[in-house]
């Protein structure tokens, strides 16, 4: 009998799984330039919607979307040149993985550096600043001589 229920909630679990699942599509091409064009692209332009993924890596509608427009203007003879301009006049210079350098993009490509080189300034403040407070709890020769003294006066030094 358990046998019997372990494997009827094995079997519900696979179609649940299995339930929610969207077909993959696959696409046929009249050349292989043509393929090797739509591999390139989709490897190049960036998911939209995911953190740091291509469209090829991605299972995002919008992604199966983009996947699909960028296969009928292949199959409609437009070059990797005017997909690629499409594709950033639709949803701008994010799409692209190495977008380029210009006034709008500037932040894209620097910030990284600049959060690095600030990460780097606190990083030797902090440093320096340590070394000022080990410095400081330790007493010159000439304090040391003081205390001494004041010692064998015997007054209290608290």
């Amino acid at each position: 009998m358990k046998t019997l229920k372990g494997l009827l909630t094995a079997a519900l679990l696979v179609l649940a799984t299995n339930a929610g699942a969207e077909p993959m599509v696959t696409f046929t091409f009249d050349s292989p330039e043509q393929e090797a064009s739509f591999h390139k692209l989709s490897n190049e332009l960036r998911c939209l919607v995911c953190q740091n993924q291509s469209i090829a890596d991605s299972n995002a509608g919008l992604a199966q979307d983009l996947r699909t427009e960028m296969y009928e203007m292949l199959r409609a003879g437009k070059t990797e040149d005017e997909i690629v301009e499409f594709m950033v006049d639709r949803y701008g210079d994010y799409v692209m993985y190495r977008p380029p350098f210009k006034a709008q993009t500037v932040l894209l490509w620097l910030g990284p550096m600049i959060v690095f080189l600030i990460g780097v300034y606190y990083a030797i403040a902090f440093i320096r600043g340590q070394k000022k407070n080990k410095d400081a709890g330790q007493m010159s020769d000439e304090e040391i001589k003081r205390l001494k003294d004041l010692k064998a006066q015997g007054r209290d030094l608290k």
